[in-house]
């Protein structure tokens, strides 16, 4: 529901807020300009500047000082009426005065549409939309993220989606700021709420009646501070009855020109004073430092309505179709589905197609749409996703109240497979309820609830693996998602490790460069610019020869380093790691980055405590490589053999030498008793419990069963000090890239 408050109204309005956008942007600039030419004395009194000006313009009718401070003379001459911008500390001539059309046109089209009535009520609608889009937005990005505490950690989702919450977290405040006052200054339009307009103060019954006198010396003026004034209307010093008109920012009122005593005066209400904050706030004018933030946010609601308009229609493109769905009453198996951007549609749709080509009559549906009742099947898989900290994705957010009321036949077998992503702290959360609810149903468990990191083909066609034999069928899952265009990188250089081992190590370093031949300095930084954008820790898909399904690889430099460069072990069958150990230098391959973002070292000078096994050093590694301001870096990592595969040995020495890395910690478990990583944490208990009271965030890297033991042997080394690995996740000093 969140999600369709803040999409539809976007969508509907998304020209309207691109235009208002743009337009204010243009408009934010005006208070800027208009203070760059302007020169603002302190304590200079409204006489001594009428004082001034009145006497380089004896015809002068009216000054007026502009909210960023300059001051505009209107005047009568010989050759007629004019208007020019003066020196407050001399009162002579600077410029002459010709407010911009251009600036005029913009300002009717962004409060108008140039529609007038129509216009100023379609941008008042457009103000709330833009509220409530702003509100909308920001409790969709908590929910994503997991939590207000982790509201300006890293962002998840592909290209589109990210850039949308970056720039939406980063513009929320100055949006959130104009859509209020602009609904507001809408609304006192209208007479919804009041502006706190006044008449203008009662025209004094009499005058002193005296002759003119100079206007320096009138007492009312001197005692009126030029940061107040507003306008001061000059009297036609013929006419003995005619006043100053004197309008500040705290009333108006009206001066003897005579006695210079002020006659009349009406301070302005509350409510008056409220609007022109409001004004202000809204505007800039008078806050021209303010006026150029909130043009900046003015430009990110363009943005925002640009992708988020794209955000859309990725999302309806990836919309369920599911080919031959079968009547859920002739069904002999459900497949359910809980998903928030319909990316889990496409695993169930091959799962779908999987056992329709083996014969079976299967019926697919969202998990809210679950027709138990109607249904025949007693065999149902459920595939979802779990949304934000725990919490169930929009497809199936009312299916566990609805197990309560209509729950299946006991005699139904289940299994479920839950997506999610490793660095929130209640992994798959939604899954493993909806597993827990059906058994204390009765119901019967045909598989262990799994789970599936990062929608990982390959986890996934490996439960299909686990499946197929308790159905009698072969299961060959092969998804592919969309990935982005790929690019050519060619292989310069690689570092083989433990050859004689069955299952051999070998570091890849690749460049975007077209030929074999050594490149000169010139050469290789035209090729460094040629890699698109990546940092440690960033994956690699790599689509082996012979396979639609990517694999993916840690990355263990960034794309300054001109390199790109990952760290392969062979997997006994494995295709794609026995395609790249087979790789030549020059050879090439084809390869899309897909950003990590959640797993990397966080900004600061608190300590970094990295923990891998195995490859898991890559990214490790890059980020000890980079750590060129020498932060504290330590790093705990468990190989096989260090004579046979010390992954990084020459270059971790150089690190320690430079101080890149503060202290390194290994483990090798074939040798005379081998020990693991987890036994070095431990060993080091007291340090790491130093480290973590000091701030320390820990990254691991490696196999999900190492991930595992690390987290048990942390848990009972920080429990002294009443921490986990829960805590240390849910506060963002805890992440992981496991596989």
């Amino acid at each position: 529901m969140l999600r369709k408050i803040h999409s539809l109204p976007g969508l509907i309005a998304a020209l309207l807020v691109m235009l208002l956008g743009i337009t204010g942007a243009v408009l934010s600039l005006d208070p800027a300009i208009d203070r760059l030419g302007t020169s603002i004395p302190a304590h200079l009194s409204v006489a001594e500047l009428a004082g001034r000006v009145v006497a380089h313009y004896p015809g002068a009718e009216q000054i007026q000082r502009t909210p960023s401070g300059g001051i505009i003379v209107y005047y009568r001459s010989d050759s007629g009426a004019g208007a020019d911008r003066v020196d407050p500390l001399t009162g002579s001539r600077i410029e002459p005065y010709v407010p911009s059309a251009f600036a005029r046109w913009t300002k009717q089209l962004h409060r108008s549409l140039l529609l007038d009535t129509t216009g100023r009520a379609t941008t008042g609608i457009t103000a709330i939309v833009m509220l409530v889009l702003c509100v909308s937005g920001l409790l969709l990005l908590v929910k994503r993220v997991g939590g207000w505490r982790q509201v300006a950690g890293p962002l998840r989702g592909n290209r589109s989606q990210r850039w949308h919450a970056e720039v939406g977290r980063i513009a929320i405040a100055g949006l959130l700021l104009s859509a209020l006052t602009g609904t507001y200054m809408s609304a006192a339009t209208f007479s919804l709420v009041s502006d706190g307009t006044q008449d203008e103060p009662d025209f004094p019954a009499t005058t002193s009646g005296g002759p003119p006198a100079p206007v320096a010396r009138l007492p009312a003026l001197a005692a009126t501070d030029l940061a107040q004034l507003r306008e001061l209307v000059l009297p036609d010093p013929r006419d003995s009855a005619a006043v100053y008109t004197l309008r500040t920012s705290q009333g108006d009122g009206y001066v003897d020109q005579s006695s210079g005593k002020l006659l009349v005066f009406r301070a302005h209400s509350g409510v008056r004073d409220t609007y022109e904050l409001i004004y202000k706030l809204h505007t800039g004018e008078g806050l021209w430092w303010l006026g150029l933030l909130l043009g900046l946010c003015a430009l990110g609601a363009a943005w925002l309505a640009a992708t988020g308009a794209i955000v859309w229609w990725q999302r309806q493109r990836a919309k369920p179709r599911i080919a031959g769905n079968s009547p859920a009453q002739s069904a002999e198996t459900l497949i359910l589905v809980g998903s928030e951007n319909n990316s889990t549609w496409g695993f169930a749709r091959v799962l779908h197609d999987a056992l329709r080509k083996a014969g079976q009559r299967v019926h697919t549906a969202p998990m809210n749409q679950a027709p138990f009742q109607r249904s025949p099947a007693r065999l149902v898989f459920i595939l979802t996703a779990t949304y934000g900290d725990g919490e169930a994705p929009s497809s199936a957010n009312q299916f566990l109240a609805q197990l309560a009321r209509r729950a299946p036949d006991p005699a139904t077998k289940f299994a479920v497979l839950a997506f999610g992503d490793r660095q929130f702290p209640r992994f798959c959360q939604f899954g493993k309820d909806v597993d827990a609810a059906l058994g204390a149903l009765g119901c019967q468990r045909l598989l262990d609830l799994a789970t599936i990191n990062r929608q990982s083909s390959q986890e996934f066609a490996r439960w299909g693996l686990a499946v197929g034999p308790l159905l009698g069928l072969a299961l060959d899952l092969e998804h592919t998602p969309a990935h982005p265009k790929t690019f050519p990188l060619y292989l310069r250089e690689r570092i083989d490790y433990g050859i004689e081992e069955s299952e051999p190590t070998v570091v890849l370093r690749f460049d975007a460069g077209a030929s074999p031949a050594p490149a000169g300095p010139l050469q290789r930084l035209f090729r460094r610019h040629r890699l698109p954008h990546f940092e440690a820790g960033d994956l690699v898909g790599i689509i082996p020869p012979g396979s639609p399904m990517p694999r993916f690889y840690s990355l263990a430099s960034g794309s300054r380093n001109g390199v790109l460069e990952i760290c392969v072990r062979k997997q006994p069958h494995g295709v794609c790691s026995t395609y790249l150990h087979g790789l030549q230098t020059g050879e090439r391959i084809d390869a899309f980055i897909q950003p990590n973002p959640q797993f990397r070292p966080a900004s600061g000078k608190a300590p970094v405590i990295l923990i891998g096994a195995g490859t898991g050093i890559g990214p490790l590694a890059g980020f000890i490589r980079n750590n060129t301001g020498k932060y504290p870096m330590y790093l705990y990592w468990g190989g096989r053999n260090p004579e046979s595969d010390f992954l990084y040995e020459p270059e971790l020495k150089n690190y320690l030498a430079d101080r890149r890395l503060t202290q390194l910690h290994t483990a090798f478990s074939r040798v005379h008793n081998g020990v693991h990583v987890q036994t070095r944490l431990t060993e080091d208990a007291d340090n790491m419990r130093k480290l973590i009271e000091n701030g320390g965030q820990v990254l691991v890297c490696g196999s999900s069963a190492m991930a595992g033991s690390v987290r048990m042997a942390l848990d009972e080394i920080l429990a002294p000090i009443h921490l986990s690995v829960l805590t240390l996740k849910t506060n963002g000093r805890y992440r992981e890239d496991v596989f």
